[in-house]
Formats: C-alpha cells, sequence, structure tokens
C-alpha cells in the first residue's frame, strides 16, 4: 500500500476548506501517513492527527476562536494575544509534544529574528502551532527558545518540502486560490490579497512536487478572518474535492 503525506498550506479561516477536503479523503477510504502544515493547515493537521474528524474539527472551530480574531484580548502594541489559541490547544489536544502524535507532523514557522524558515517535528505542540499562526500586525509575536517567530506562510505557505521523498504520493491543498472576478475589495481584506498574490508565484512552482493538487478555485472571496462563512468553505472544498476522486483513485491505484 502506498504511503501518503498531506501538505496543508495556511490561509486564516480558509483553512476550514482542508478539513472539507479531509472529509472527502476519508470517504474515499484514503489513509495520510504524515502531515505538514503553516498557520490553519498546521492547526488542522494537529487536530486530526490528533484523532479527530473533519466534523468534530468543525463543531470546534464554530465554538471557539481558532480560526478568528474576534474575541481575542487585545495585548502589546495593540495587537491580538494569542493565549486563547493555547487554551484551545491545551484543552482539546491531550498530546503536549508534536512527536507524541498518533500521524508525525512538521509545523512551519518564520523564525523573524534569523531570517528563516523553522521546521518544528518536535516540542511543545501549542507554542510550535502559534508561533506557526502569529498573523503578522494582527497577534504579538511568540517568543520561544530564544528567538521570536511569525506565522509560517511569511517564508513557507504550502510546505511540501517535508514530506518530498518520504512518502510514495503527496498530496497538496492549497486553500488560496486568488479570486479574479471580484468587483470591490475592502481595506480589511487589502493585506491578505497582497501577500498571497506575493506567494502565487512560488506556491505554484511547488505544484511540480505534488502527485495529486487540490486546489479549490478562487478561494480568496472568503477572507482570511471570515468565521460568517465557514460552512460554505467546508462544503465548498468538500464538493470540489470529491469532484477529483476519479483522478485521486487512480494515483493512489
Amino acid at each position: 500500500m502506498k504511503t501518503i503525506g498531506l501538505a496543508l498550506s495556511g490561509g486564516g479561516a480558509r483553512g476550514i476548506g482542508h478539513l472539507g477536503v479531509l472529509k472527502a479523503l476519508d470517504e474515499m477510504g484514503v489513509k495520510v501517513n504524515g502531515l505538514s502544515g503553516t498557520s490553519s493547515g498546521a492547526i488542522v493537521g494537529a487536530f486530526y492527527s490528533a484523532g479527530y474528524s473533519p466534523d468534530e474539527i468543525l463543531k470546534i472551530a464554530k465554538e471557539t476562536t481558532l480560526f478568528g480574531y474576534k474575541n481575542f484580548l487585545i495585548g502589546k502594541a495593540g495587537l491580538f494575544d494569542m493565549k486563547t489559541f493555547k487554551e484551545a490547544f491545551d484543552k482539546y489536544i491531550q498530546y503536549h509534544n508534536i512527536e507524541q502524535l498518533p500521524i508525525p507532523l512538521t509545523v512551519v514557522a518564520t523564525d523573524i529574528v534569523k531570517g528563516e524558515i523553522r521546521y518544528f517535528t518536535d516540542g511543545d505542540l501549542s507554542m510550535a502551532l502559534m508561533a506557526s499562526s502569529c498573523v503578522p500586525l494582527v497577534f504579538q509575536p511568540i517568543q520561544y527558545e530564544s528567538t521570536i517567530y511569525l506565522d509560517g506562510g511569511i517564508l513557507n505557505n504550502f510546505p511540501v518540502e517535508p514530506l518530498t521523498g518520504k512518502y510514495d504520493v503527496v498530496i497538496g491543498v492549497n486553500v488560496n486560490a486568488i479570486s479574479k472576478d471580484i468587483q470591490k475589495i475592502q481595506m480589511k481584506d487589502m493585506l491578505d490579497r497582497s501577500f498571497h498574490l506575493a506567494l502565487n508565484k512560488e506556491i505554484s512552482e511547488k505544484h511540480q512536487y505534488c502527485h495529486i493538487l487540490i486546489e479549490p478555485p478562487e478561494m480568496s472571496r472568503f477572507g482570511m478572518f471570515d468565521m460568517e462563512r465557514i460552512q460554505e468553505v467546508y462544503d465548498f472544498a468538500y464538493q470540489h474535492t470529491m469532484g477529483q476522486r476519479e483522478e485521486i483513485e487512480k494515483v493512489l491505484g
């Protein structure tokens, strides 16, 4: 049987799309042997590895602020405090360290001091997830292990590299496909759109390393913090993935 590695992009609330993809893969009988994730992709990967079903993770997302920001406390310099993240991780995930997770997980963060990518494969799970999810100009930077971390998407928002060569099949899931058919962009979406436009070329070049690419179209029409539409994001990604069923099953043999 072929081993399968699953790479999950960042994307804020659009990361809920990963759950729709996972639900579809589960229904196809696809067994994931390893995961890598950035930001919301890392969070989804951690919960999935810990044994939660996609529907269970969706329920938790609706009941908490893991993919939103409205209920966070304002901390230093007007930025949101990530303490609520840690409380949620510690409450719902029984594994303290990354290496304890049943499915191996690589969490991607940006060491902003050294200016390099950090791939967490062991150590404190909550700290790694907070580091990976620390969106610049929104959350307070994470100080950990004598350095400072920000969102992994700054340097790697589509982490296929940790899986390449380790698994027979690499499935890449990108939930940030740019929508070009829009009439108006709100100011709060400017940073989000600019960020992903800048990353577009790099992500496109990584497609070659994926045996299967799942990229629901025009996902940027969903805002990075648009929690009101997460059921729509979930359903859309699920349907898109089911539409690729024949292709997926052919590759997996």
